[in-house]
């Protein structure tokens, strides 16, 4: 079943602080053969029990058993404030990290040492009503920030944001009140994680909650304020309690292992770029690898999916939840500006929010987790993040499934990466298939890398249609016929579904292949080559695979983006000339999919996409030079598999 889509802008998968309590996994493991880290055997009957002397974790089947008490009541929580060499509020204050730490008591009485489990979060907080930007204009528009497009102090009109928001401020009036207890950060990982030896650590990041500082969107310094936990674990930075007594982490061993989905999971890969000491293993699920490609793609502005109009300051100001209200105001304006929403261009506040510059510092071992269907955070995150960890030797696993945001590797995938990485056990995890794929019918299967080695190239030509009606997706360049130049006419109110739908339309261009005989399996990103002119010297170019089932209905398996005024570099804006053909070549997001027998491969070429780009009025008229086009597909047997599954 795919995922629900999340409700909160770049949402996490973990509970709030003042939301409802976190699910418990179950613990229950079978314990054959089981061993403590010194190689002696362990009676379990005493699991959980006091012990006269160090007590050590329990090992079977190459992962942690949860031999130690799972009652809360047996643990041990403390609350810090963890200093960060930045001061990004200009108070004239170093920043300081809001942490929790949860450990088991037997490292206050046994002498155990524990290794981390630690998520890093702008959501426990919860977050601030917002208003996304206005996509309802011509490309290339300057719009006047502050004015209309983002309401800071208005309702959502989002019923499960306003419940979240509601709870929160709840729960902040009774603290402030002296009512009650202060709120705990979370306590997801918790129910797994201590019983089988680790701590847990969870941390506000910078700006929200009772951290301090300001929220960036991704840069440098949440970075910064998230590597602080891990430094601190390593006896490298300060931290202090409420009363202002520093407080030393001499309980772990200062193995770390962070973990977290979406935003949460962005800060691993942001953390493991700086090749922090300590931090031994990441599992970043649905992680950002460069904020440019959430917020932009090949020059173009684009939206992450469900949030059309959302960028970096609205994101900054949703997460802006520490106490004092106006002392970042100026830099998250600053955001506004900086982030540019009128070319889209690369630039040096994209720069510092690429955790792909500094990928060559990272050496802890990653487990990749992405949906294939995930239009929030989109697959080329994961997919360039992982490829660039493949190609220096970076420890590396990838799991994709069939759903969409979210998604975690299941908690025996978890236990054996971790157990390897923390806690050191020679489980043989890095000699395991790299890849675990979900495939259409839910089967897990597992691959020995990812794309697959057995991908390759597979470029394809494109045959002219008639009248409007879909044309032909073929290998063979004589099929082509004729040139031909095939118009769009832009009109950013025609959804792409409908659009792929369509037996005719003046909207889009469709090309089909034949009916595949046999599967086709697509392991990778697919890339076009365009010849394409224009009549206005600004267009969005969208373009969409798609899967024709036996009845002719469109299942849109990947797309891409492109602005032509960014044909050189993403980082330039280099004008159209209104008639004057252009080449332009666009990835789409990558993908792992197979194509049935029955089926039909297809590429829909559209202009505007209506939940996704800009918006302009309808008018626009792009024009594609079929012969001088192609489209190359990363497919399992390359060109002879096509064939062959076509009868070409």
């Amino acid at each position: 079943m795919p995922l629900p889509r999340p409700r909160t802008p770049l949402a996490d998968r973990t509970e709030s602080r003042r939301g409802r309590p976190a699910r418990r996994a179950a613990a229950a493991l079978g314990l054959a053969a089981a061993t403590t880290l010194s190689g002696f055997a362990a009676p379990l009957a005493s699991a959980g029990a006091a012990a006269d002397g160090p007590i050590g974790p329990v090992f079977s089947n190459g992962m942690a058993q949860p031999v130690f008490s799972s009652n809360r009541a047996d643990w041990i929580r403390e609350e810090v404030w963890i200093e960060v060499p930045v001061d990004s509020d200009g108070d004239g204050r170093n920043d300081r990290v809001h942490a929790e730490v949860t450990r088991l008591r037997e490292t206050e009485t046994a002498g155990l040492k524990s290794p981390v489990v630690y998520e890093v979060s702008p959501y426990y907080a919860g977050g601030n009503p917002i208003t996304n930007h206005n996509v309802d204009h011509e490309l290339h528009q300057a719009r006047r920030p502050g004015k209309g497009w983002l309401n800071r102090g208005g309702k959502t009109t989002d019923p499960a944001k306003d419940e979240r928001l509601t709870a929160a401020a709840t729960a902040d009036e009774a603290a402030a009140a002296g009512t009650g207890p202060q709120p705990i950060i979370s306590t997801s990982h918790e129910a797994n994680w201590l019983p089988r030896g680790f701590a847990v650590v969870h941390a506000e990041s910078l700006g929200s909650g009772r951290s301090d500082g300001c929220p960036t969107t991704g840069g440098r310094n949440e970075t910064l304020g998230a590597k602080a936990v891990v430094d601190w674990l390593n006896g490298r930075a300060k931290a202090y309690d409420a009363a202002g007594r520093e407080v030393k982490s001499t309980w772990t061993t200062g193995k770390v292992g962070m973990i977290g989905t979406s935003y949460n999971g962005t800060l691993p890969n942001a953390v493991a770029s700086t090749g922090v000491e300590g931090l031994e293993a990441i599992v970043p699920i649905s992680a950002i690898s460069s904020w440019y490609d959430y917020y932009r793609a090949n020059g173009a502005v684009v939206a992450p999916g469900g949030y059309q109009g959302e960028d970096a300051d609205v994101l900054a100001e949703y997460v802006y939840t520490r106490s004092d209200k106006q002392i970042c105001r100026s830099l998250i304006e600053r955001l506004a500006q900086e982030q540019d929403r009128v070319t889209g261009d690369y630039s040096a506040f994209w720069d510092e929010r690429n955790y792909m510059n500094d990928v060559g510092n990272v050496h802890a071992a990653v487990l990749v987790a992405h949906g294939l269907n995930d239009w929030n955070v989109k697959t080329k995150h994961a997919a360039q993040w992982y490829g660039a960890l493949k190609e220096r030797g970076v420890p590396h696993k990838i799991y994709l499934h069939q759903g969409g945001h979210g998604g975690s590797p299941s908690l025996d995938v978890l236990n054996r990466w971790f157990t390897r990485y923390l806690w050191g056990q020679e489980n043989g995890v890095e000699n395991d298939p790299r890849a675990l794929v979900q495939r259409e019918d839910r089967s897990l299967v597992e691959y020995a890398e990812w794309p697959d080695p057995a991908s390759a190239a597979t470029t394809l030509n494109l045959a002219p249609g008639a009248n409007g009606t879909a044309g032909g997706l073929t290998l063979d360049r004589t099929r082509r016929g004729r040139p031909v130049t095939e118009t769009i006419a832009d009109d950013a109110s025609k959804r792409a579904q409908a659009l792929a739908d369509a037996a005719t339309s003046p909207n889009r261009l469709a090309y089909k292949s034949g009916t595949l005989t046999g599967p086709v399996r697509l392991s990778g990103t697919p890339q076009l080559s365009l010849r394409m002119s224009f009549d206005q010297p600004a267009a969005n170019i969208t373009a969409l695979l798609v899967d024709y089932d036996q009845n002719g209905k469109a299942k849109i398996v990947t797309r891409g983006w492109t602005d032509p005024q960014n044909r050189k570099s993403i980082s330039r804006t280099d004008p159209v000339k209104p008639g004057t053909p252009y080449r332009l070549d666009l990835d789409m997001q990558p993908h792992d999919y197979v194509f049935a027998a029955g089926h039909r491969i297809g590429i829909v070429l559209l202009s505007s996409d209506y939940e996704y780009t800009i918006r302009p009025a309808p008018g626009a008229r792009l024009h594609l030079d079929t012969t001088k086009s192609t489209v190359t597909l990363p497919l399992i047997g390359g060109a002879d598999a096509l064939a062959a599954a076509t009868a070409e």
